[in-house]
């Protein structure tokens, strides 16, 4: 797929804002709901955020793979990924972490994959782009950016790991093609 010209956001200004609405999210809580991020972007942002805000408890993945409403055209991934939860999740309260909002159907599957391990007393969402869109009523509480883009243009997150640097956020801005959902 073809990146296109324009200048895409920038991630590393957004993941700071997103940062700081977190940091401040958790500290009006006595105790600190489970981060847990949708694979994969979101699972990136989770363990940068975990490492940032140095949080006792580990963080979670969660897969929408099995909960997708578009399984059937998509398939399974011959590497599909796991949801990984440190801890059970029945009653406790989960901020749900992933990198673009768009339509809220990746979403509704994280969140019926996440509800197969228990029922959480509260699910909050934390997105680092609020792109519109939405064909499902999903809105997060804790939003980085918002803002809009043709709906044949995805945006990309990508993780730069460098020793020095640590893992470091870019996006890019990638054309769909006709057979993508």
């Amino acid at each position: 797929m073809p990146s296109l010209s324009p200048t895409p956001p920038d991630a590393e200004a957004l993941y700071a804002r997103l940062l700081h609405l977190v940091r401040d999210m958790l500290s009006r809580h006595a105790e600190p709901p489970l981060l847990v991020g949708i694979y994969s972007g979101g699972a990136w942002l989770a363990q940068r955020l975990h490492a940032d805000l140095q949080l006792p408890q580990p963080f979670g993945v969660v897969s929408s793979t099995f909960h997708r409403d578009d399984f059937a055209t998509r398939g399974l991934h011959p590497s599909a990924n796991r949801t990984t939860l440190p801890v059970p999740i029945a009653e406790r309260a989960v901020l749900l972490v992933d990198d673009v909002l768009h339509t809220g159907r990746t979403t509704r599957a994280a969140i019926n994959e996440l509800f197969d391990f228990g029922r959480p007393a509260r699910v909050d969402l934390a997105v680092l782009v609020d792109r519109g869109g939405r064909e499902l009523p999903f809105c997060p509480q804790l939003t980085a950016a918002t803002l809009t883009l043709p709906d044949d243009v995805l945006l990309a997150l990508v993780r730069d790991e460098n020793a020095a640097e640590g893992i470091r956020f870019r996006f890019d801005l990638v054309r769909k093609s006709a057979s993508q959902p």
